[in-house]
């Protein structure tokens, strides 16, 4: 985060296709060489089926959550929303 920006994400792909994939030595890369900055976020007040459909058409098992004014809450990972609860 800059400031209260969200900048970036690093996942174990970040590092795999933007790190190791270019030489860069693992011990002095720094976290924006590789991160994706074209950031996809969730708000924490949608529904998990909507979540499930975002990643679903991104094509990502994870997604920053942020409040409606912008601030991050949380990550949401597959994992999470397979161990969800379903709502009546």
């Amino acid at each position: 985060m800059v400031g209260d920006r969200l900048v970036g994400m690093l996942t174990d792909r970040d590092i795999t296709i933007r790190g190791v994939a270019r030489g860069l030595p693992p011990q002095g890369a720094k976290v924006r060489e590789v991160m994706s900055t074209e950031v996809r976020y969730v708000y924490e007040d949608e529904t998990i089926r909507d979540v499930a459909q975002v990643m679903g058409d991104l094509h990502v098992r994870r997604l920053p959550v942020l409040s409606r004014d912008k601030r991050l809450v949380g990550i949401v990972s597959l994992g999470d929303l397979a161990l969800a609860k379903p709502t009546t």
